[in-house]
C-alpha cells in the first residue's frame, strides 16, 4: 500500500461536543483533508508545538517525552497513520536508537504531537486517505488573518481517543442529501461535522 505524505492545516474547535477539537491534516500532494476529532489537552500541545514562540515555563508530557528521548539518542523518524476502525484512527511512530528502528502504537494526537517535535514526517495510507478524506472545494473568499489560523485553544477539558464523530444524526438521509449536506459543511469549514457525514456515506455504500 502507498504512502500519502499529510501536513497539519490546522486546528478548530468543535462546534458540537464540548472540550474537543477537530485536527485538520491536508495531503501534501492533493487537495484532501483528513479531519480528526481531538481532546484540548492534544489540541492545545500540538498548537504549542505549532506556534515555535511559545514556550511553556514547564515541560508539557509531549515535550518531556522529547527530552527523555533526546537524553537517551531515541529519534523519532516518522508517524504512520496505518488503520481506521468504526471512526477511530490508529497510528505509528517509527522510532531509530543505534540504528535499530522500532514501532510504537500511539494515539494519533499523540504521535502528530511528538512528531512535530522531532520535525517528523506525518503519513496514512492511500486507501485510508480515500475513505476518510474530504474535498475542499469552495470559492475563494477574503477571510482575516485571524481566521486562517484559528487556533486558539483556551479550555482543558479532557476528550479521549482520536475519532471521527459518530454519524448517527444523519441516518435517516439519503446518499444525495448527505452529499449535499458534506459539500455545505465543507464550504463552511465545520470539518467536524463533514466528518459525521462522510462516515454515514461510507457506512451507506458499503
Amino acid at each position: 500500500m502507498s504512502l500519502v505524505k499529510l501536513t497539519i492545516k490546522g486546528i478548530s474547535y468543535s462546534q458540537t461536543q464540548n472540550g474537543a477539537y477537530a485536527l485538520i491534516l491536508n495531503e501534501v500532494d492533493g487537495e484532501r483533508k483528513l479531519p480528526i476529532v481531538i481532546g484540548a489537552f492534544e489540541a492545545q500541545s500540538i498548537a504549542i508545538a505549532l506556534e515555535k514562540e511559545i514556550k511553556p515555563p514547564r515541560p508539557l508530557t509531549h515535550d518531556l517525552f522529547k527530552n527523555f528521548a533526546d537524553r537517551f539518542d531515541i529519534v523519532v523518524k516518522q508517524v504512520i497513520i496505518h488503520k481506521l476502525v468504526d471512526g477511530v484512527f490508529y497510528s505509528s511512530i517509527i522510532c531509530e536508537r543505534d540504528k535499530i528502528e522500532e514501532i510504537i502504537d500511539a494515539r494519533t494526537s499523540d504521535a502528530i504531537a511528538l512528531a512535530l517535535r522531532f520535525n517528523a514526517p506525518i503519513f496514512t495510507y492511500k486507501n485510508i486517505l480515500d475513505k476518510a478524506g474530504i474535498y475542499l472545494n469552495v470559492n475563494p473568499v477574503d477571510k482575516t488573518e485571524h481566521s486562517e489560523n484559528d487556533d486558539i485553544l483556551s479550555s482543558v477539558e479532557d476528550y479521549d481517543d482520536d475519532v471521527v464523530v459518530p454519524a448517527d444524526n444523519f441516518s435517516g438521509y439519503s446518499l444525495k442529501e448527505l452529499y449535499d449536506k458534506l459539500e455545505e459543511a465543507v464550504q463552511n469549514e465545520d470539518y467536524e461535522k463533514a466528518a459525521k457525514i462522510r462516515d454515514e456515506i461510507s457506512k451507506k455504500e458499503s
